[in-house]
């Protein structure tokens, strides 16, 4: 009897491994960084799959091109003295000098409803007045911009009837996990006037390359 159980103790344990890592619960992969070396530091931006899965897919297969290689930060917008206003870093689509690229992919639907907040350390997609019409341009928060967040708000105009508005927001997709020194630094240089466009650095700041952390 001894031996018996001596000969299929091994078994057993190999089968109570094998069910146990049945059961397990399927771990999701580590979020996918990105590495900005700018002229004035490194950024490194941890993105959000999984609040903004299509943005966060288009945003990678822009860095995976290299499109955003020697790139300019075209536009740098502080609040007011009042502490009104935005306050963001934008690029993603321009060349020195003010030479717009052309997009390469179709543009993406908005997910601002499902997205990150825009709080200060955010990256989100810029768009025109259209929401739907985000390809490659983005921005940093360079403060909380709660203004640029999906809403809806609903009131009463009249005995049982009501009036919903919809602010369709800019989605955030990633954070600032190093380098938000860096960022508030190109937040404060200075700007000017070029062309049709305001709030261009004065000296220029280049995105040299972004790559996908490994």
């Amino acid at each position: 009897m001894k031996c018996f159980r001596l000969q299929f103790a091994p078994l057993l344990l190999a089968c109570s491994l094998i069910l146990a890592l049945s059961v397990r619960p399927a771990q999701a992969g580590p979020d996918p960084v990105v590495v900005m070396e700018t002229s004035m530091g490194r950024i490194i931006i941890m993105l959000s799959p999984k609040d903004a899965p299509k943005t966060v897919a288009n945003f990678l297969k822009y860095v995976n091109a290299g499109f955003y290689d020697e790139t300019i930060f075209h536009r740098v917008v502080r609040l007011s003295k009042g502490g009104q206003g935005m306050a963001i870093v934008q690029g993603g689509g321009y060349t020195f000098p003010i030479n717009q690229k052309r997009a390469l992919f179709p543009p993406i639907p908005n997910e601002s409803a499902s997205g990150l907040m825009n709080v200060k350390g955010t990256i989100a997609m810029a768009r025109t007045d259209n929401p739907n019409s985000a390809t490659s341009e983005f921005f940093f928060n360079v403060k909380d911009n709660p203004s640029f967040d999906f809403s809806q708000t609903a009131s009463m105009t009249g005995a049982g009837s009501y009036s919903q508005k919809t602010t369709a927001g800019y989605c955030a997709f990633g954070k600032v996990i190093r380098g938000m020194d860096v960022l508030e630094k190109i937040g404060e240089v200075q700007t000017a006037r070029a062309g049709r466009m305001e709030d261009v650095p004065v000296k220029p700041v280049f995105i040299k390359k972004a790559y996908v952390a490994k």
